[in-house]
């Protein structure tokens, strides 16, 4: 499975939320910048997320978005099924009633592991594990520097 340019996009623009938690409103001029992204276009990543329940976005002149919830409640798949949809990589996991081989197909058994797998990472991680492994690259980029 390709992830696409709008999850990975999305889940940089939440990233970049909760590195900016507890600083209030952030406007969206300023994740697209930090994070290379037009704002057009993550003006139109962010709505899903809204919707979703995990940014809450404020209108007007000192407005801007934030999480809705902790970054340690939002998990990576959840994220990804409100930016990608279903994260099957083949129809018939999912719906084996879209395939009549289904029952005996023992290469829907490799796609079945595969999404298994595939789902496990993204349930056992949230945001704030995100955010936690980018301070540890940024403290170790600085110690490389700065030796």
């Amino acid at each position: 499975m390709k992830l696409s340019t709008r999850a990975r996009y999305g889940l940089r623009a939440l990233l970049d939320l909760a590195l900016h938690q507890g600083e209030g409103l952030v406007q969206l001029k300023w994740i697209a910048l930090r994070q290379q992204i037009s704002l057009p276009y993550l003006e139109h990543l962010i709505r899903p997320l809204v919707a979703g329940g995990l940014v809450k976005s404020v209108r007007g002149a000192r407005g801007g978005v934030t999480l809705y919830k902790p970054a340690s409640e939002i998990r990576l798949r959840e994220v990804i099924r409100l930016l990608e949809g279903p994260t099957g990589l083949v129809e018939c996991v999912d719906n084996p009633a879209t395939c009549e081989r289904s029952a005996v197909c023992v290469v829907r058994d490799v796609w079945s592991a595969m999404e298994e797998a595939m789902v496990g990472v993204l349930d056992s991680m949230t945001l704030q594990d995100l955010v936690q492994r980018e301070e540890t690259k940024r403290q170790a980029a600085m110690e490389t520097y700065c030796i």
